[in-house]
């Protein structure tokens, strides 16, 4: 593999967008159950049309449900990624994928020069193969229906870090992801509140719908500050997952031109899910 200065100018950011990721709407796995969350089934139908017209080449997705390391960012540096929907009884429902690793390499190294903690995971003992989590898997299984091309997946798993870490690591990311050839896809996987309603995942808050109220708003709004100085407090009693893949994907846009757009938004488990897409 080469450097990082010798990657740059060859990539570009052509398709980015926030997904929910519960097994449930996966028709194998939630059944009769899915009529439930139609809506959020119907916006995904929509962002795998707009996928498929940004023709990716690699698909990067940042799931809450990888292997997570408090201290830094981890990036999957195993060829070989394979997934199903065993764990929620639906074995037959398989990926196989392959990893784009120089991608990958240039992310750490770039993050590790510009002082962002950043693993390049390998497992440590030459396994070449890379078990996909449902953070992933739920996001792929709808938005790769419609894809004509064949594409290559970079999982990440974000960190404890604070929110400016994350957002910088995405920037990294974008900085990368310079105006040229190769087409990269960005997909920040995350459900937001568990708490909106009693009975739900993580119990109940008044928080939790104050909280995707408020994320959502300035999602529509552009308000990329006030999104990074939500309070703390705030964001904890929410009880989310993807606030900081949230934050990866709009350091990673910065410097693009883009239009967000909220596609759907609903919650009836408990649990908050948003459609978003970023127009470029």
């Amino acid at each position: 593999m080469g450097t990082f200065g010798e990657y740059i100018g060859i990539i570009m950011i052509t398709f980015a967008a926030i997904t929910p990721h519960p097994p449930i709407i996966v028709p194998e796995v939630g059944g009769k159950e899915t009529k439930k969350v139609r809506k959020t089934i119907e916006a995904l139908k929509k962002l795998s049309v707009k996928l498929n017209q940004a023709e990716p080449e690699t698909i990067i997705i940042i799931s809450p449900h990888g292997l997570i390391y408090p201290d830094r960012m981890n990036v999957c540096g195993i060829a070989e990624l394979t997934g199903d929907f065993s764990q929620f009884g639906a074995p037959d429902v398989k990926f196989k994928l392959k990893n784009d690793l120089e991608f990958a390499s240039y992310i750490d190294q770039k993050a590790n020069k510009e002082s962002i903690e950043t693993l390049l995971y390998d497992n440590g003992n030459g396994d070449r193969n890379f078990e996909l989590d449902h953070g992933i898997l739920v996001p792929l299984y709808w938005l790769s229906k419609n894809l004509e091309n064949s594409f290559k997946l970079i999982p990440i798993a974000y960190s404890f870090q604070d929110r400016l870490q994350h957002f910088a690591f995405g920037q990294i990311i974008g900085e990368i992801c310079a105006q040229e050839k190769k087409s990269i896809a960005l997909i920040a996987s995350g459900d937001l509140s568990h708490r909106l309603v009693p009975g739900a995942p993580a119990g109940y808050s008044q928080i939790g719908k104050e909280f995707d109220e408020t994320l959502i708003n300035l999602i529509k709004k552009n308000d990329v500050r006030g999104i990074l100085e939500l309070d703390e407090d705030f964001i904890e009693e929410a009880g989310e997952c993807g606030y900081r893949s949230i934050l990866i994907l709009l350091g990673a846009i910065e410097k693009l031109k883009y239009q967000p757009k909220i596609l759907s938004y609903e919650g009836p488990f408990g649990v908050g899910y948003l459609v978003a897409n970023f127009e470029l």
